[in-house]
Formats: C-alpha cells, sequence, structure tokens
C-alpha cells in the first residue's frame, strides 16, 4: 500500500519535471544543450538574458536579448528579425558546423542562422555564453577564440561597448536600424549609420535619403551633442586606415548598478540616450529632426538660427547676401578672393557644414589651418577636426557650404573666408567690442578704488538708503516705453544688486494707459490677478497683468516670470515689455494681443466656428514649437508647468503665443527630472507623475500640450467633460473611441466637413501618445514637432492617465469667460 505522504511527494516531483523547461536559466548553449522556448541564457551577473519574446501585442516569436534587472522588459538585439516563429515551439541550437541555428522541434530547417566559416578541427566544438555587457558569442572552447558576436550585429539599440563601425579590411559595415513598429522589430525605415566620405560623421538616414547629421567630431564627443554627454559617458571615435568606429562606455560618475543607459533609433526616425533612473527609462537626449536639424533645411551658404523672433530663420553667411527669398550668394560677384588681402571671419556654435565633402589633414595646427586654407583660392572655410590635444587637425571645405546651423551652447568655431571689404567690417565691430571689454576693466577698476572708500561714506550712505526706500521714478520722453531708476526696491526684484534690462514702468503711466483699471479695459482673470488693456501716450496698445493681494501668486512667481521671459524670444511666446512695482503694486506688461486667449475662442460656439481645420492645425503646431524652444532651443531649459488654453493668447492673424511663466521652473541642461513638495498647475492639464508624486520634467509639459491638442480638435474642455461611460473625461471618451477605431466621432461638429481625416486622425493619435500615464511613454517636443510635420509612422498610443477631481484639495470656481479653470500652487505632491 502507497505511502499518503510518498505520493504527494511523487506527485509534486513529477510536476516540477513537466515544468522545469519553462523555468530553467542557462549559463551556457553547447552542441548538446540547445536553448527551447520558455527557458532563459543568462549573463554572469544576470544583467541581461537571452530568450524568446513577443514584441508588443504580437503574436510572433523572436529570439531577442534584454535587460534582465529592469522592471520594463527592454529588448536590445533581435536575432530572428525577419523571420518571426508563429508558436512556442522555437529551439536555439548550435549545429555540427559550430553555428547558431534557430527551427522549431518538429523541423530541423533553419529558419535563422549565423554564418560562420570554420576549419575542420573547429567543428562541434563551440560553445554559447551571454556577456554581462549585452553581447552573445560564440567561442571555440579549445583556443577561447570569439567566432561570432552579437555586437557585429546591432539591431535598434547600441550598448556600451558595442562599435558603429566600419571595417575598410572587410567591408564590414555594422549601423543602427529602427524596428519596423513597436509590435514588429523587423528593419524598419530608419539607420544611424556612420558615411565614412570626406571626414567621417554619424548620420540617420531613410532608405537612402540623408535626413540629419549629428555634427563632426571635436576630438571629445560630436558637437551637436550637448558637453553633459562627456560627464555621463567617456564617447570614442577611431578613424584610420584600417576602420572608422564610434564607441561608448560608462563614465565613472555613473558607476551606479542601478543607472542603466542605452541609445536606440525609434520607430518615428528618432535617435534617442535614455537612462534607466529606478522606475523608467528618461530620455536625456534625443536628436531632433525638425526645424533646424533637418539636413539641408536651409540653401547652401547660409545657416539656420532658431534663436530669433522667428521658429527659424536661414542667414546668409558673412560676404554673402540673399539672392531670393533663400538663396545666398556672393555680395560682390566681380571681386577677387584670391591674394586679394582677403582673410576669415570666426562663427561660433556652429554645427559645422557637411564634412562628407572636406579635406581633412590631421597633421595641421589651426594657424597651418589657417594658411592652408588660405593660400587655396578655391578654399571658401576651415575648422579645427581635433578641438582636444592641442587641437591639432584641419578641417577645410571648398565649394558651397551645406547643412549648418548655430547652438548656444555646444558646436565649433567655423571662419568663413571673406573679401578685404568684409573683413574691414568684421574687424571693425570686433574692435568696438574689444574697446567694450577696456571699459568693462576700467569699471571694474573703479570699483575696486570705490570700495577702498566704503567705511568712509558707510553712515551716509545707510542714511540714504533709509530715505529711499519707496520708489523712485522719472521719465524720459524721448524713449518709448518708462523707465524707473535703481533703487533698493528695484535691486531686490531679482535679488542682485545688477541693472535689469526690463523697463519698469511708472505707476502713473500704467493708471493713465488703463483709464485706472477701468472694468471696460479688463481682458480677464487669471490665477494671478485680472489683466488690462491699456493704452500708452504714444499709441503703443499694452496689455496690464495686476496681482492680486489675493492671489494664491505672490511676489516669487513675480520674479520667476520676470526673469524668465525677458530672457526668451521667439514668435510662439507673448513679449514682455516691462513691470510696475509701486508698494504692493506689482504689474507685468506684455504686448497687447487683441485676440485674448485660445480658451475663449475653442470653448464659444460662436468664435470656434471661425476656426477651419488649417487655422486650428497652425495654432497647434504654433504651441508645439514655442514648447520646444522652451525645452532645446532656448538658451534655457524651461518647464512651463501651466499650459492651458487661457494661457495661449492670439494675436490678430490669430498667431499662439504661449504666455504665463509664473510658475515655470529653469533646469539644467543635464537635469532629467526634478521633484518639488508644491505642486502647481491646472486640474485638467497635470501630468500624474506631477499631480501625485510631485515629479516634473520636459514630459510633465508634454502632457498638457496633449490635452490642449484633443481640446481644441474636439471644442471640448477636459476639466469639466462629462460622459455616460467607461471613462468620463474628455481624455478617457478619445482613448475609449479610439480602442473602437472610431475616434473621428469626436471632431468638432463645427468643423467644415471637407477637413484632411488623415490629418486629423493622426493629431488624434498624437494627442494620445502625449497623455500616456507614464511619462517614459511620452514623446519628447522635439519628436511631437516632427510627427506634426511629416507623415511618418505613428507608434500605437497607451492608455492615457484618468487624473480625477476627487485628486486635488481644490474648489473648480469659474473665474471668468476668458478663464475658466483654477491655476493650483498650494498643493502638497503626495
Amino acid at each position: 500500500m502507497m505511502n499518503p505522504a510518498k505520493g504527494s511527494w511523487n506527485t509534486l516531483l513529477l510536476l516540477s519535471l513537466l515544468l522545469c523547461p519553462i523555468c530553467i536559466s542557462l549559463d551556457t548553449i553547447t552542441p548538446d544543450q540547445p536553448l527551447k522556448d520558455g527557458q532563459l541564457l543568462l549573463s554572469n551577473q544576470k544583467t541581461f538574458a537571452l530568450g524568446f519574446f513577443n514584441p508588443g501585442s504580437s503574436s510572433h516569436r523572436y529570439v531577442g536579448i534584454w535587460y534582465n534587472q529592469i522592471t520594463e522588459k527592454t529588448v536590445v538585439w533581435v536575432a530572428n528579425r525577419d523571420a518571426p516563429l508563429n508558436d512556442t515551439s522555437g529551439v536555439l541550437s548550435i549545429n555540427g558546423k559550430g553555428n547558431f541555428v534557430l527551427h522549431t522541434q518538429n523541423q530541423t530547417t533553419p529558419i535563422w542562422s549565423t554564418n560562420v566559416s570554420f576549419s575542420v578541427s573547429s567543428t562541434n566544438n563551440s560553445v554559447a555564453k551571454l556577456l554581462d555587457i549585452g553581447n552573445l558569442v560564440l567561442v571555440q572552447q579549445d583556443s577561447q577564440h570569439v567566432t561570432w558576436q552579437s555586437f557585429d550585429y546591432p539591431t535598434n539599440t547600441m550598448l556600451p561597448f558595442m562599435k558603429v563601425r566600419l571595417d575598410r579590411r572587410t567591408g564590414l559595415n555594422r549601423f543602427l536600424t529602427s524596428w519596423k513598429s513597436k509590435d514588429d522589430p523587423g528593419i524598419g525605415n530608419y539607420s544611424y549609420q556612420l558615411v565614412p566620405t570626406g571626414y567621417p560623421q554619424a548620420c540617420l538616414y531613410m532608405g537612402r535619403t540623408l535626413l540629419w547629421r549629428v555634427g563632426s567630431w571635436t576630438g571629445l564627443r560630436w558637437s551637436g551633442v550637448p558637453e553633459m554627454t562627456s560627464k555621463l559617458f567617456n564617447v570614442s571615435f577611431v578613424n584610420n586606415q584600417d576602420e572608422t568606429t564610434i564607441m561608448y562606455s560608462i563614465s565613472s560618475n555613473l558607476a551606479n548598478p542601478k543607472v542603466v543607459p542605452k541609445t536606440m533609433v525609434d520607430e518615428s526616425g528618432i535617435v534617442q540616450r535614455s537612462l534607466w533612473q529606478e522606475t523608467r527609462w528618461v530620455e536625456y537626449w534625443s536628436g531632433s529632426l525638425a526645424l533646424c536639424d533637418k539636413y539641408l533645411n536651409c540653401d547652401p551658404n547660409s545657416y539656420c538660427d532658431p534663436y530669433n523672433e522667428v521658429i527659424f530663420e536661414c542667414k546668409c553667411f558673412p560676404g554673402f547676401e540673399p539672392k531670393s527669398s533663400r538663396d545666398c550668394v556672393r555680395e560682390k560677384q566681380g571681386v577677387s578672393m584670391c591674394n586679394n588681402r582677403e582673410g576669415f571671419v570666426k562663427l561660433a556654435h556652429m554645427k559645422v557644414p557637411d564634412t562628407s565633402v572636406t579635406y581633412a589633414d590631421m597633421s595641421l595646427s589651426m594657424k597651418e589651418c589657417e594658411q592652408k586654407c588660405l593660400r587655396n583660392c578655391s578654399c571658401m572655410a576651415y575648422a579645427s577636426a581635433n578641438e582636444s590635444e592641442g587641437g591639432i587637425g584641419c578641417l577645410t571645405w571648398q565649394g558651397d557650404l551645406v547643412d549648418t546651423r548655430t547652438y548656444a551652447d555646444v558646436g565649433q568655431d567655423l571662419y568663413i573666408r571673406v573679401d578685404a571689404v568684409v573683413l574691414a567690417q568684421y574687424a571693425k565691430k570686433n574692435g568696438l567690442t574689444q574697446k567694450k571689454r577696456m571699459l568693462a576693466i576700467l569699471g571694474v577698476s573703479v570699483a575696486v578704488m570705490f570700495l577702498l572708500v566704503v567705511p568712509v561714506v558707510y553712515c551716509f550712505a545707510m542714511r540714504k538708503k533709509k530715505e529711499n526706500r519707496h520708489i523712485t521714478c522719472s521719465y524720459n520722453a524721448d524713449s518709448t516705453l518708462p523707465y524707473f531708476e535703481d533703487s533698493p526696491s528695484r535691486r531686490d526684484l531679482d535679488g542682485t544688486r545688477r541693472n535689469s534690462n526690463l523697463p519698469l514702468f511708472d505707476l502713473r503711466t500704467i493708471i493713465a494707459a488703463t483709464d485706472n483699471f477701468s472694468i471696460a479695459n479688463k481682458l480677464g482673470q487669471g490665477g494671478f490677478g485680472p489683466v488690462y488693456k491699456g493704452l500708452l501716450q504714444n499709441g503703443m496698445e499694452i496689455a496690464v497683468k495686476r496681482l492680486s493681494k489675493c492671489s494664491g501668486q505672490g511676489i516669487e512667481q513675480f520674479k520667476t516670470e520676470v526673469a524668465l521671459i525677458a530672457k526668451l524670444q521667439h514668435r510662439n511666446l507673448v513679449r514682455i515689455l516691462g513691470c510696475c512695482i509701486h508698494k504692493e503694486e506689482k504689474m507685468l506688461i506684455y504686448e497687447c494681443l487683441p485676440n485674448k486667449s485660445l480658451d475663449s475662442f475653442i470653448f464659444d460656439e460662436t468664435k470656434r466656428s471661425c476656426l477651419d481645420w488649417g487655422k486650428r492645425f497652425e495654432i497647434i503646431c504654433g504651441i508645439g514649437r514655442g514648447i520646444l524652444y522652451l525645452h532645446q532651443d532656448s538658451r534655457l531649459r524651461i518647464i512651463h508647468r501651466d499650459l492651458k488654453a487661457s494661457n495661449v493668447l492670439l494675436d490678430n492673424a490669430l498667431n499662439p503665443k504661449i504666455s504665463d511663466f509664473g510658475m515655470a521652473r529653469i533646469v539644467g541642461g543635464d537635469q532629467i527630472v526634478a521633484n518639488t513638495n508644491c505642486v502647481v498647475g491646472t486640474y485638467g492639464y497635470m501630468s500624474p507623475e506631477y499631480a501625485m508624486q510631485g515629479l516634473f520634467s520636459i514630459k510633465s509639459d508634454v502632457y498638457s500640450f496633449g490635452v490642449l491638442l484633443l481640446e481644441i480638435i474636439t471644442g471640448k474642455k477636459n476639466s469639466t467633460y462629462h460622459h455616460d461611460g467607461p471613462s468620463s473625461n474628455l481624455i478617457g471618451h478619445v482613448w475609449d473611441l479610439w480602442r473602437e477605431d472610431n475616434s473621428m466621432k469626436m471632431v468638432d461638429p463645427l468643423l467644415d466637413e471637407a477637413y484632411p481625416a488623415n490629418e486629423v486622425s493622426r493629431c488624434i493619435q498624437i494627442g494620445l501618445l502625449c497623455v500616456q500615464e507614464h511619462a517614459i511613454d511620452r514623446p519628447t517636443m522635439s519628436t511631437v514637432v516632427f510627427m506634426l510635420g511629416n507623415e511618418t509612422h505613428l507608434p500605437s498610443p497607451k492608455q492615457p492617465a484618468f487624473i480625477l477631481k476627487s485628486t486635488y484639495n481644490s474648489t473648480d470656481r469659474s473665474t471668468s469667460s476668458a478663464s475658466n479653470e483654477i491655476t493650483l500652487s498650494t498643493i502638497d505632491g503626495r
């Protein structure tokens, strides 16, 4: 008779044997020990895993490598990209010739295999290992010779110590290629590769079309990549007669096992560099395909300048003038620039012209490079090929200079050949600049002398300070704007003793302009306070934003807005003219935008009917470009934190201008995410990680932009929209209809039926991508602007975040038709 306890044990043993294939983890693959579907090959420290997987929502099976110790499954390499399996019968084995072979359990015909030639003696002597750097290798056991490695066949992701490589001896060309979609790892449309002609450079292609250049190698980094990357990674670039390679390794600053890096080309053609930080991937740099970064965005002999009032401007190089709207030609066609006292003008912070047509001499210093270019009458420009190690290395260009732009704080010095007249003009400008420097030095000397006599006049100064605690005002009749003399109150405005370039208005001027803040001149009401229309004596129309004494915002928000917006210039940002401070009164003075705010249009049926799809799309793109400028192209990286319809103003032509920077925050160029205990923003526009945890980043603004985009399309307000269904708010309802392939049902019925359905549908999809629950899933604004302007493949959005009103400890009070939401400024992040 069987012992019951023993019978139970036998049953458990039998079950464990049956289930064993799906739980075994291997450390090697040998000819006698293949890898079956359900098994994993782990690296020594279990950092990476090799196994079978389903990408996204696909039912197909692939063999791939992914990070084993992070919560979000991130595949970094795929073997059978274009040869998927239809079931779980796959087996990865080493055949009799020593190659990897992927087949099914019932059929030995290879679905995918490596193709390595071996000597007869080494046949059947291979073993496969997965290294802790993510490299899958085939090694001959007797000689330990690596016969094949996955690093030589990259897919869409570049890992530390992997090489993007051109081998001139063997013709081997290894580069990154995007997936077709998140559900299909097949070879996609985009590739990131090295171009070997001229002076090698890294470029992004769509098929055979060049889309974007990262810039030239400076000896330390790629010129178009922020300097912070050298602090995060050690990047190496090798260029010799045998090979050209790019490789990066983790910097000692990131010697933290919890910090995981990756570089990838996504399905939409964006090159991204990200770090895994505890619970999510955080993007810290991406190669933009929008605006000034597009290849040949400007015509030859001109460069793209994004730091202007327009979104970008193509400017001619020194010595050139516009022939038409964009073509640039030499100013004086007949003037010789060959041994005729010509010279060079320096342009700083430039992406140098396309280096595929340049001449490189790595033995020359910059002085020798200048002389070489000067002796060659065909040489149009030169630059350094290596800014490290003393700057030895010379690049010269002949003929037209193409695909150039300027940066705020990266790039290189580019020297443009000009004739004697232009050279003299620039020399005169530089002389004036030098004179200003000398005056500055003289001023510092005088200041030092002044400090030596401070003890003598200290008592007098203190008495004078007490007498002048009020603000002293004066008016310059010849000036366009009134101004304030420097005073203690003025200096306290920004916490420094430096004079600001922002004019300060006399209170009497503002009272006269607004007819003593007449109700008839009131334009609207916001979280900051009321806004009034005014008319100065010189005929200029202004808008005056007056800080309410009971406002939730105060002097800190006032100082923030003054400090930020005065330094920003963009056609899609509102322009500030000055401010006024008098005792408890604090006011900001802006350009007057007669059409008020966007919410007064899109949430009003009468006005909304005037907005056809073309105008709405222009407004969407304009807002996107303004946010992109704040995040990427401005000299400061700024997170707005309160983007909403009432903070977008419209000019005469209904062009959008983002306003209200009182809640904005400046973050460092290398700062990825920030935390606050004081959550500010507006119900309906706040991202979930910000509202619940106080975490904000550029992706917080992306979320707000997505909400605003959907509001513009539907004419509905997210925070007050109610629907009898699974989801009660606007985002939820659009998402439900999207899953049912019926999202066009939400399009504003006031739109003309002739609107382009495909374009509207794309915008809805982009909006849903922006409001996804997890910040890492949302695109950056550079990607959003690119998707808006290009017919590219869009990924499928994941479920958006549904932030319910009960989340917040606030009361939603309607204040006016011009601003019908509350800005929250005292909510504690949970």
